[in-house]
């Protein structure tokens, strides 16, 4: 009996509420408390001298001390400052009234546009789908985009990289294709950019037709690396609930490589050994759990994940971009060369692949695609000989047809930000440009 008894109280510890602890030090940008009590991902709330809470989220420990990461700043914290548990599980609004409003990563309103008309609640860190229950990329996602529909074309349910330096015209690509494609849904996350470009994306390059059916999740810069993971899950959680409800989501979130960075700035403050360019093994094994979750559903759902990432340096062997490369279904690459040449989009066909563009194309359109790459990459090899004027022609049959070819191929690549292009136009136009090219 006395037994039973002690194994029931027992038990009882093990499962028992999160318990109050006091903030003992400040140490970077973490918060050590003591005698709390709360699990990983736990959201606490902090005393502050004048009254106020100051909101924190654990994130580790360190032998009997609960390791916090503030969300937000820490002005009016004191030593001994009373640490509250009040949430075990971080959500995300859900419904339709979320589209064409910009919300924090609270999933509070930034717009000004009144209070948010939410229908639901869905965990913030959801769960990957199961690979049985993914449905087969097999159908044509319509960006609007020719170069990309033409020759890099994407399946409903893929997840691709952006990768780009700065300044090269990432987020314009993003605002065509968030105007242009064929999506339902359109969740953008802008994630560590700074506070004027998130203004100018919303307010110019999506505009008021771009935010109709758009929802944007907007945590610039200045944000605690904290809340810049959240905003990521946060607007991965909103787009699998409209994916759950059948619709097709195309998820953006820019970018990818500032998820990894405030992995990194939490993952050093926390004590985790730094590796790869000062990146902790965290934000290496952060970056599949959050693109795993896009993707297609058997009921009909779909989450087509478009990630930008900022190769630093244009170095394309940088540590994000290795690990981004590896996780994702291919990647289209921005150049600096195209950019300054004016040519917009800036996509460097040569370097970008997508690996589902077979399952989703024709027969005949993939043998277009490779005429047009075997016509560009011929070009490409004797660009500099041909500048000079040391080739002649008539020596290579192919390569006559590719100088012929590479003026029109580099007008077909070119588009406007007003224009759109669908995926039937685009594949019209491809045969129309290899028909000429071998006529002439």
């Amino acid at each position: 009996m006395h037994k039973q008894l002690r194994q029931r109280r027992e038990s009882l510890t093990l499962g028992e509420l999160p318990v109050e602890g006091r903030l003992s030090t400040l140490r970077g940008l973490t918060l050590e408390a003591e005698g709390c009590k709360a699990a990983i991902g736990s959201i606490c709330q902090i005393e502050t001298v004048n009254g106020g809470s100051v909101e924190a989220q654990v994130v580790g420990f360190n032998r009997d001390r609960t390791l916090l990461m503030p969300a937000g700043s820490v002005d009016g914290v004191r030593s001994q400052a009373r640490v509250r548990p009040v949430a075990s599980q971080l959500s995300a609004p859900t419904g339709q009234g979320l589209l064409g409003r910009v919300i924090d990563a609270h999933g509070q309103p930034m717009d000004g546009l009144g209070a948010l008309v939410v229908e639901g609640r869905a965990a913030l860190m959801g769960q990957p789908l199961n690979p049985l229950d993914r449905a087969p990329i097999n159908q044509v996602f319509d960006v609007g985009v020719r170069a990309v529909n033409g020759l890099l074309t994407l399946g409903r349910g893929q997840r691709i990289g952006l990768f780009a330096g700065s300044g090269v015209g990432k987020s314009a690509l993003l605002g065509m294709m968030t105007r242009h494609s064929e999506a339902d849904v359109t969740v953008i996350g802008l994630i560590g950019e700074r506070g004027r470009e998130v203004n100018d994306f919303v307010r110019q390059t999506l505009g008021p037709i771009g935010m109709q059916r758009a929802i944007v999740v907007a945590v610039p810069a200045d944000q605690p690396p904290l809340l810049r993971l959240q905003g990521a899950m946060l607007a991965t959680a909103i787009a699998e609930s409209f994916r759950d409800a059948g619709k097709q989501v195309l998820l953006l979130v820019d970018s990818l490589t500032r998820f990894a960075q405030a992995q990194r700035e939490i993952g050093l403050a926390t004590g985790e050994p730094p590796t790869s360019k000062g990146y902790p093994p965290s934000a290496f094994a952060l970056l599949p759990q959050l693109v795993e979750r896009a993707g297609n559903l058997a009921s009909g759902g779909s989450i087509t994940g478009i990630y930008t990432v900022l190769a630093e340096g244009d170095d394309q062997n940088d540590p994000i971009v290795d690990a981004a490369r590896a996780v994702l279904d291919g990647h289209i690459v921005l150049t600096r060369k195209l950019s300054d040449a004016a040519h917009y989009p800036a996509i460097d066909i040569g370097a970008s692949v997508s690996r589902t563009r077979s399952a989703v194309n024709s027969l005949e359109t993939e043998e277009l695609i490779r005429q047009c790459l075997k016509l560009a990459a011929a070009y490409r090899s004797q660009e500099d000989m041909l500048k000079v004027g040391l080739y002649q022609r008539g020596t290579d049959p192919v390569l006559d047809q590719a100088v012929e070819f590479w003026p029109r191929l580099q007008q077909f690549l070119q588009q406007t930000v007003d224009e759109g292009v669908d995926v039937t136009s685009t594949r019209t136009q491809l045969a129309e440009l290899l028909a000429g090219s071998n006529g002439s």
